[in-house]
């Protein structure tokens, strides 16, 4: 029986989303506490990776759960009630599907969003859960430059140099950047996205923020294609995946993307 999980987690104790060799990643935990409950070994596999200290209110992953499962359970609501009361409260399971012997989180994602958060006044409530900057930032100024950033094509200059990426074309649908008060939000919208994309163009759109980077001088970074030339990466702890997208036909969430 294969199944869509819903969760969200917090990043900041994990490497990542998906497992390595010697570091704790969030899909360690699921793993090892479904083994627990199912009696064996039952492997997940995410709608993406998330790099190490960020963050998802809203992530997807599928498992193929074995037959034991329906003898151990009155229902997958009981299994996901479970599951809560093994993980750590920084890993929270919203709901648990059946779906499609043939649906796959990652493959048959349609869309992804993710939201950076920033806070330019110290806030004890935000550490390690959104990124300080020191200093005003020209939100107008950030926006403009965005707004070039919505097309379909290369984004190699916010790739993670090294990456082994058969192609950096991504189709980048929609960035959008709002200031609430001490904060700012930025949500950007695309098909897929680069190894340390998000935060390299974060960390881009900053020095824009800050009269450090003209516009025309970010249209140029953009046609590049160059790592060298965008900005350093934002920090990973004000980075979160916040939505995912499927078709009708693979998947109907139940729990709405929550806002952090």
């Amino acid at each position: 029986m294969r199944v869509f999980i819903e969760l969200a987690y917090d990043g900041t104790n994990y490497h990542g989303w998906q497992r390595q060799p010697e570091a704790i990643t969030v899909q360690q935990v699921l793993e090892e506490a479904l083994e627990k409950l199912c009696g064996d070994k039952c492997p997940v596999l995410g709608c993406g990776r998330t790099d190490s200290g960020v963050h998802a209110s809203y992530f997807v992953a599928h498992a193929d759960f074995p037959v034991a499962v329906n003898a151990r359970f009155d229902s997958l609501e009981q299994l996901a009630f479970k599951l809560n009361g093994i993980l750590n409260d920084d890993v929270a399971v919203f709901s648990i599907q059946e779906v499609d012997d043939k649906a796959h989180a990652r493959f048959d994602a349609l869309e992804r969003s993710y939201t950076y958060w920033i806070h330019t006044e110290k806030d004890p409530f935000l550490a390690g859960l959104s990124a300080r900057v020191f200093g005003g930032l020209d939100v107008d100024a950030m926006q403009e430059a965005a707004d070039k950033l919505v097309f379909n094509g290369d984004f190699a200059a916010f790739c993670k140099t090294g990456s082994d990426v058969k192609t950096t074309i991504c189709d980048v649908r929609m960035v959008e950047i709002t200031r609430l008060g001490h904060r700012i939000k930025i949500v950007i919208e695309a098909d897929r996205y680069l190894r340390n994309m998000v935060r390299a163009i974060v960390g881009t759109l900053t020095q824009v923020g800050k009269g450090k980077m003209t516009q025309d001088q970010f249209k140029d970074v953009i046609a590049s294609c160059d790592r060298s030339q965008a900005g350093k990466s934002a920090p990973a702890c004000g980075l979160y995946l916040a939505r995912v997208d499927y078709s009708e036909e693979t998947f109907t969430p139940i729990a709405l993307p929550k806002e952090h």
